[in-house]
């Protein structure tokens, strides 16, 4: 009888290990992969001519990806410095959902309620054009799933253009807050209002272009009409 291998612990290494505030951190990787379902942009962090640079990125996520743990895609042009300088690189990429604004009854307890993960990895470019043109595929549903399959095949030329650096998910740390703010005994007793406002992303109603023929497709409008769920 075989067996289905557990999926590794997230911080698996000492470099993804959560050293301050360890009681926020998350150990669940269904967590971590159901923040990269809710979130819409990477930042990736790479050492380009010898300074570091952050730059935001669409991406999208392959649980059962070729790398250990999954593979995290993420979208570039074949022009791009910060690509040719990830290639085979050590790289981190982060991605962050702010969930709400937490009112404390003095500055020091005021705070943010979020989910955040830190991926770091060996990154490479996808040169296999099956796993390529499947990257740029979950690329564009994560946006608007389903989306992918109503549109025409990408030509040479647009391929030519676009890269997909791969991150293996293996070495991945994640923290989360929730809640209220945590006051002192003092100023709860004192009477200063404390409290949290709930932050959510809402889609508006789609807003088709001039030259757009025909009503919406079901699936922009399925992307529309959901609400995430405010925290």
């Amino acid at each position: 009888m075989t067996t289905t291998p557990l999926p590794t612990p997230l911080s698996p290494t000492a470099r993804t290990t959560v050293g301050r505030g360890r009681n926020r951190a998350v150990e669940d990787r269904a967590a971590l992969h159901a923040l990269l379902a809710d979130a819409l942009v990477a930042h990736l962090g790479v050492v380009v001519g010898g300074h570091p640079v952050v730059l935001p990125t669409a991406f999208a996520v392959d649980p059962e990806g070729p790398d250990a743990d999954g593979t995290l895609y993420l979208h570039g042009s074949v022009a791009a410095g910060w690509l040719r300088a990830a290639t085979d690189s050590t790289v981190c990429v982060t991605v962050t959902e702010l969930d709400g604004l937490v009112a404390g009854r003095s500055a020091f307890h005021h705070s943010m309620n979020y989910r955040s993960a830190v991926v770091i990895g060996a990154a490479r470019v996808v040169d296999d054009p099956e796993e390529r043109q499947h990257a740029l595929d979950l690329i564009v549903d994560h946006m608007i799933p389903g989306r992918s399959g109503t549109l025409r095949p990408s030509t040479r030329k647009e391929l030519a253009a676009t890269a997909v650096l791969a991150v293996p998910l293996h070495e991945a740390s994640m923290k989360a807050r929730a809640g209220g703010p945590v006051d002192e005994p003092a100023d709860v007793a004192a009477g200063t209002w404390g409290g949290h406002l709930p932050l959510r992303r809402v889609l508006g109603e789609p807003v088709p272009d001039p030259d757009a023929v025909g009503p919406v497709p079901a699936d922009v409008v399925a992307r529309s009409a959901h609400r995430p769920a405010a925290r």
